[in-house]
């Protein structure tokens, strides 16, 4: 990895010279007096300034210098386009070692393909914690930012990732963007899988890539359902007042002879859910499951509603694949909207 005093070729251009500063991925090459910025992945070191540590770290951040600095120079106003008046942004994570996936470590970059400015927070969460702040800071527009380096310990904590952004120009008149949160469930094992890294326009090698805005379209908004919310707030007002009065989880409620009413939320099946990872979730939701349906499968037309909420959809896919596998002669239809809304599945005994 190059560093400040190393002489260096360009890898994809001609000419190089002395690197005078490194400010990210960015580093300043002095070529017969005029610095010139260029990614330090296109450097080439041909005489390095000194032995390189292998503790160093993966960017040499520039020593604080104690003499006058050089006015820095006026940087050109950005051109803009009529495709830029749209906003498109996109978080990709390029792999060092793209052949080498068992082994290797990632960047994490986020694209602005517009002719607007961002303000922007790059957050993770790892499983069962809260959020963490990974990058904060102005995107400029047109731009590229690295936001972070990723290491393998950090793929596999990584739960979910957002991007909040606020889009704006800081001269002249302007269409007023909204901001935005767009937030995505992270599945860790496409790190580690070949098919998952792909070709993409702003990037010169394949990455698993996050659309985070398509044509001024947020991909994945946060959206907050305020009848949730009520629903919500009514259920923990219940919960507290029979706090102190111990009670077994219901798990199932006869609502007449054939049909049984079964609720897979996890709070209904355990005390608490401290220790237990997404997976180990579904798998206590799943023994449920295949328990009932063990109990009623001599049981021709009897009817059991499952609610699993509608979340992501990852239980109820696992209910219908359990249906497929196990009981081929039963029917699954989404249940009454008018008493479940969207988050239940009614099972037919055949």
């Amino acid at each position: 990895m190059a560093q400040i005093g190393d002489i260096v070729r360009y890898l994809n251009a001609v000419g190089g010279g002395r690197i005078t500063k490194i400010d990210g991925n960015i580093a300043y090459v002095d070529e017969d007096g005029f610095e010139t910025p260029v990614l330090i992945k296109e450097c080439v070191v041909v005489t390095p300034a000194a032995p390189k540590s292998t503790s160093s770290p993966k960017y040499v951040a520039p020593k604080a210098e104690t003499a006058p600095k050089a006015e820095a120079k006026k940087e050109e106003p950005v051109k803009e386009s009529p495709e830029g008046e749209l906003l498109n942004i996109v978080l990709g994570y390029e792999a060092e070692e793209i052949k080498h996936l068992t082994t290797t470590e990632y960047d994490a970059y986020l694209v602005n393909d517009s002719n607007y400015a961002l303000y922007v927070t790059y957050l993770t969460r790892a499983d069962g914690e809260g959020w963490v702040t990974r990058f904060a800071g102005m995107i400029e527009p047109g731009y590229q930012e690295h936001l972070e380096h990723v290491t393998r310990d950090m793929v596999s904590r990584i739960d979910r990732i957002a991007v909040q952004y606020v889009a704006f120009k800081p001269q002249g008149e302007f269409k007023m963007k909204s901001p935005g949160v767009v937030e995505y469930a992270v599945d860790n094992t496409k790190f580690f899988k070949l098919h998952c890294f792909r070709d993409n326009v702003y990037f010169d090698t394949p990455v698993l890539a996050f659309d985070i805005v398509k044509n001024d379209v947020p991909q994945r908004p946060v959206f907050i359902d305020s009848s949730r919310l009520e629903e919500g707030l009514k259920k923990k007002k219940a919960v507290d007042s029979v706090k102190a009065q111990p009670a077994p989880a219901k798990t199932k409620k006869q609502i007449n002879p054939d049909v049984i009413e079964v609720d897979l939320h996890i709070d209904e099946l355990l005390d608490t859910t401290a220790g237990l990872s997404n997976s180990d979730i579904l798998s206590v939701q799943l023994k449920e499951f295949n328990r009932v349906m063990s109990e009623n499968v001599r049981h021709p037309g009897r009817k059991i509603v499952f609610i699993h909420g509608k979340g992501e959809g990852v239980l109820r896919n696992a209910i219908l694949k359990e249906l497929k596998h196990k009981y081929k002669t039963c029917t699954a239809q989404d249940a009454s909207f008018r008493e479940y809304g969207f988050g239940a599945t009614q099972v037919t005994i055949r």
